[in-house]
């Protein structure tokens, strides 16, 4: 398996693990100013976001403006669970993908929908990127909610310094 696939498949492991120590109720809580978004939602979005690269058409192209916004993986953690599972399941069919072939992907930057000529290697690295992006999100909300997860790499990319303790 590609190290694309591989660095992927392990940032949403963390998905699993955070899912199996959440209830539903702290799923869908949206309380936490200033924008009030769930942690189901950001993992929600995290999974769009991947399936939108499955969901390449005939013309080799992908719209990741094109979401499903399946309400119940927001509020619900089996739901969200049957989610990133099928998930999973499709980057693993990516696994012997020509990493280097191109795909076209409709984009909305700011100004409207665009097409961005990316290759697959990009597009995923992006969405891991994207993922981890939204894990630092969901930190915070941790953070104010009071939820503790024991996994001090959440919502970090892996090129941020660690801190180092200076204990005398």
């Amino acid at each position: 398996m590609n190290i694309i696939i591989q660095s992927t498949l392990k940032t949403l492991q963390k998905s699993e693990i955070l899912l199996d120590h959440l209830s539903n109720t702290q799923l869908c809580d949206a309380s936490v100013p200033p924008y009030h978004s769930s942690i189901g939602s950001h993992i929600r979005h995290i999974l769009d976001f991947y399936n939108c690269i499955f969901s390449v058409d005939a013309s080799n192209k992908i719209d990741l403006t094109a979401r499903s916004r399946d309400k119940s993986v927001e509020a619900d953690c089996g739901c969200a669970k049957d989610y990133l599972y099928s998930t999973i399941e499709k980057l693993k069919t990516m696994a012997d993908l020509d990493m280097n072939a191109t795909v076209i992907a409709t984009d909305d930057l700011g100004l409207g929908k665009t097409d961005i000529t990316y290759t697959y290697a990009a597009l995923l690295a992006q969405a891991n990127s994207h993922t981890i992006h939204h894990y630092a999100i969901i930190n915070f909300i941790f953070d104010t909610l009071g939820i503790v997860i024991n996994d001090p790499e959440f919502g970090y990319n892996p090129t941020t310094p660690k801190t180092v303790s200076t204990s005398s």
